[in-house]
């Protein structure tokens, strides 16, 4: 797609918020329903028909079409009220315009209806999620012939696939190391043997001759869990209490969800500090590899985040990565670094081959670059994809790291890629729609700076531009710094400047929000147990004092494309900004005659009487 920050190019991609491109997407769907009808009739020309023109004629016949499109007339009405997230005025969540091309590419796909669970039931479908999961890789920084993956429902099972496989490889390594002290009678290291690496481990298995299949009886995941605990605890003297995940505390639910469903217990979960800025903490988490090392607490995982789900935040991926390249060196520990960039890693679209963004800081562009190191990634393509849901990815880096289920050792025989998924993912049957629609995106509007990357920096241009009109316009709010990616967070405050009341008056604003048609935004909290420092930042940066718990945000997310209009953008924060002051002016007003000396009066003579 050859665009420029100045193109309109990128409206064809859209049916756009008045269904402009209506005619030319009209057609394109008749012409795909065509073309399948086509394929129906050509097929196997010798069968019979199934029904007459005089069945289809018969009173019984017609009275099921007419319950079929009173049904679906009934489904439309109702419809009518469903949240309009097309519009720009839409700037609540992390859903938007959907690109023509994923729609195109769901509903032809959809027809079909394969299921990639299976070649035997997908035949094409299988073929364009190997390829859509080359384009992503490609995107990434991944070598495209190395890397492996599949579409997931979302990027809750994508992070549930990581974790699957970051513990499919330390129960070899842990196994291996329980065979040996119970066996051999030789006792590693614990938390050395836990980390030992695919090559440590082939070295070992040689050295000891010791038969692969054996080290089943002493997995705690082929055999029993409870048992293993136990004579882990007998082997190496010491209370064996299982692995941990290394999560920063920005996370996404999905991590405190992945402790539980896989029986490692919340204990299991080690939330990494946040810096003031709100993201990972590398020397916090330094210092938790240490704990962990000295605790004998085997590391399954530890997890970046690139664009928070609160505030688009990317944490510096490339500093975690290098703490665990320089673990590696040193003690020779391989430990699984995953990146959720279930929102944010569609941003490497904005990067070409290491390079810097033109609207991403040199640190984030670092960041994004370095994930081409790391195992495994989440991404979401129902969100800065713009592709419909549900669809998300689990991305690896090679097959060795994609191995999962069985109890084989992908360096002793490299494992071909399996022509069938469906005992490598964790859900069975898979709709190849997702696949399709994010495929036919990549093919057309493509995932590259003057593609997709073009269409965000423009969404990232357009927050800024309402950043700074707000801070102009509205002198009673405050913008939660930096605003690095299309989201933007702040808060409003009071006369007082107590973050108590400065809550109260963000949450009643919000509230408006939700009563009025006008925009769709969010609000997020930030708790003072997880981001206290980024709180202090915030409120002693606008001469606010804190007391209370956590922090009330208004979280707008400008993934809208149209807001790269300059006529739309004015007019829409405009009207954003004096909604905004109206209401807080209004909301302001109410709490000082509720807490003035003669309003408490006069209400306690109502309570009295």
């Amino acid at each position: 797609m050859e665009t420029s920050a100045h193109s309109n190019a990128y409206q064809a991609y859209f049916l756009g918020p008045k269904a402009e491109n209506e005619a030319w997407v009209r057609a394109e769907f008749q012409a795909t329903l065509d073309h399948w009808f086509h394929w129906r009739k050509q097929l196997f020309t010798n069968d019979p028909s199934v029904s007459s023109p005089e069945g289809r004629r018969s009173p019984g016949y017609l009275r099921a079409r007419e319950r079929i499109s009173q049904g679906l007339e009934e489904l439309n009405e109702m419809l009518k009220a469903e949240v309009p997230k097309f519009p720009p005025r839409y700037i609540g969540h992390m859903v938007s315009e959907l690109t023509l091309p994923s729609l195109l590419g769901h509903f032809a796909m959809l027809l079909h209806n394969p299921n990639n669970t299976s070649r035997d039931a997908s035949n094409i479908g299988s073929k364009v999620e190997v390829e859509v999961i080359a384009m992503l890789a490609k995107m990434l920084g991944f070598n495209p012939a190395r890397a492996t993956g599949h579409i997931t429902g979302g990027g809750t099972v994508a992070n549930f696939e990581a974790v699957w496989r970051a513990r499919f490889r330390q129960d070899h390594w842990l196994s291996l190391a329980l065979y040996l002290a119970e066996n051999r009678g030789l006792t590693l290291d614990l938390f050395d043997a836990a980390h030992m690496g695919w090559k440590r481990f082939g070295q070992l298995l040689c050295e000891h001759s010791v038969p692969i299949d054996s080290l089943k009886r002493c997995s705690a995941v082929a055999s029993n869990p409870y048992l293993f605990g136990e004579r882990m605890t007998r082997a190496f003297g010491i209370p064996y209490r299982g692995p941990v995940l290394l999560v920063p505390e920005n996370k996404h639910f999905s991590w405190t969800k992945a402790v539980n469903i896989f029986g490692l217990g919340e204990e299991a979960f080690w939330p990494v500090p946040l810096d003031g800025m709100g993201k990972m903490d590398v020397a916090a988490l330094q210092k938790l590899i240490e704990v962990a090392e000295r605790s004998k607490r085997p590391i399954i995982m530890v997890v970046s985040v690139a664009g928070t789900t609160e505030t688009g935040e990317i944490d510096p991926i490339d500093q975690v990565q290098g703490i665990l390249n320089a673990q590696k060196d040193r003690r020779g520990w391989d430990i699984w670094h995953h990146v959720d960039a279930a929102y944010g890693g569609f941003l490497c679209t904005l990067l070409r081959g290491g390079a810097s963004s033109q609207v991403l800081s040199v640190s984030n562009s670092a960041a994004l670059n370095s994930i081409s190191e790391v195992h495994s990634v989440t991404i979401d393509p129902h969100k800065l994809g713009y592709v419909p849901y549900a669809c998300g990815a689990i991305v690896t880096r090679d097959h060795e790291a994609y191995s999962v289920s069985g109890f084989k050792a992908p360096y002793l025989e490299r494992q071909q890629e399996m022509p069938d998924k469906w005992s490598t993912t964790l859900e069975g049957s898979r709709s190849a729609a997702g696949a399709a629609a994010t495929w036919l995106t990549g093919k057309t509007l493509g995932f590259n700076p003057k593609g997709l990357g073009a269409v965000i920096e423009q969404t990232i241009h357009a927050c800024r531009a309402v950043k700074q009109k707000i801070e102009k316009a509205i002198p009673t709010a405050h913008i939660l710094t930096p605003v690095e990616t299309n989201i933007m967070c702040f808060s409003l405050t009071t006369k007082a400047k107590s973050l108590r009341e400065a809550n109260r008056l963000t949450s009643t604003v919000f509230q408006k929000f939700v009563d009025c048609p006008d925009f769709s935004v969010s609000k997020t909290t930030l708790s003072m147990s997880s981001h206290h420092k980024v709180i202090q930042r915030h409120v002693v940066g606008y001469g606010g004092s804190i007391d209370d718990d956590h922090l009330v945000l208004l979280r707008c997310v400008f993934m809208n494309p149209f807001w790269a209009e300059e006529e739309i953008r004015e007019r829409l924060s405009n009207e954003f900004i004096h909604h905004i002051k109206a209401w807080s002016n209004d909301a302001d007003l109410q709490q000082a005659e509720q807490s003035s000396p003669l309003a408490r009066a006069e209400k306690n003579t109502k309570l009295a009487s």
